[in-house]
């Protein structure tokens, strides 16, 4: 009895020990995306609301460091770590963060394309966006209007919204594509990094912020901070900036990424489902 449940004990000390496989990592995200599905309205609006707040650190970490590091041809690498901060607070925080459910609630509708998934899937999307967009123009009006933040960093963070949301929309879709893919791609390895999570967040979210890439969420702190101070119009804020990095974010995380994911595993899951049909 005793061997037998030393055996036991060793053959899952190997199973805990191994990679997880594909198919592994899309049932674990799947799973996730699964549950988000069927959050309630009210969850899904709060927590959209705190990733819309949360993120703008990103934007107040950048900004730091851009006003208190001396001026080097480093300075830009290190100030993009800056950029992470907000990424860290959010993924780490289990909030609702719009690029996050590109690949986590589709992964899903594409095991099982119905309408009705369709339709869950259009409602958390909208949700989400619509919440990440009012708890981000929330922050910026803090930023904009009280003293909460140091006057000294105001120019700074002036200056990081202007560039990110200057750029024309077809190169702004484009710069978002690889951050689509970046975002997708840490929730796909987070199953598998455990206690190296932190440092996923924190590399691929630089590499997002060094790479000049854009972001639907974090951008849209920047782009609320310039709209309330009128220094930005609704027509190219929207035209300009929203809807390009929108689609883009879109692209990179669903298109190419989540496509890329289930088709390495929608061989085995077709086959397993097969099986478990005949038992």
């Amino acid at each position: 009895m005793e061997e037998a449940e030393q055996e036991e004990a060793e053959r899952q000390s190997v199973k805990n020990a191994a990679s997880l496989t594909p198919k592994l990592i899309y049932q674990v995200i799947a799973k996730d995306g699964e549950e988000e599905l069927a959050r309630p309205t009210r969850s899904l609006i709060w927590s959209g609301i705190a990733a819309g707040i949360m993120i703008s650190f990103s934007v107040l970490g950048e900004a730091i460091f851009r006003t208190y590091l001396p001026d080097a041809p480093s300075s830009f690498l290190i100030e993009n770590m800056g950029y992470s901060l907000g990424f860290l607070l959010v993924i780490i925080g289990r909030m609702q963060l719009f690029t996050e459910n590109t690949i986590t609630t589709v992964l899903p509708l594409m095991a099982k394309p119905t309408l009705d998934m369709l339709g869950c899937v259009a409602r958390l999307w909208g949700i989400v966006l619509a919440a990440n967009v009012v708890g981000a123009f929330a922050v910026a009006a803090l930023y904009a209007f009280t003293p909460a933040i140091p006057a000294n960093l105001l120019p700074a963070i002036t200056e990081l919204s202007v560039h990110a949301t200057s750029f024309p929309p077809v190169e702004a879709f484009f710069r978002a594509v690889p951050a689509g893919i970046l975002v997708a791609a840490i929730v796909w390895m987070l199953p598998q990094a455990e206690e190296a999570s932190f440092f996923v967040i924190f590399f691929f979210t630089w590499l997002i912020a060094a790479g000049d890439f854009t972001h639907i969420v974090a951008g849209s702190v920047e782009m609320a901070f310039l709209m309330l101070q009128g220094d930005l119009g609704l027509s190219k804020a929207v035209f300009g900036f929203f809807i390009p990095v929108f689609l883009g974010n879109v692209v990179g995380g669903t298109v190419i990424f989540a496509l890329m994911a289930w088709g390495q595993v929608r061989d085995e899951m077709q086959l397993e489902e097969r099986r478990s049909r005949f038992r």
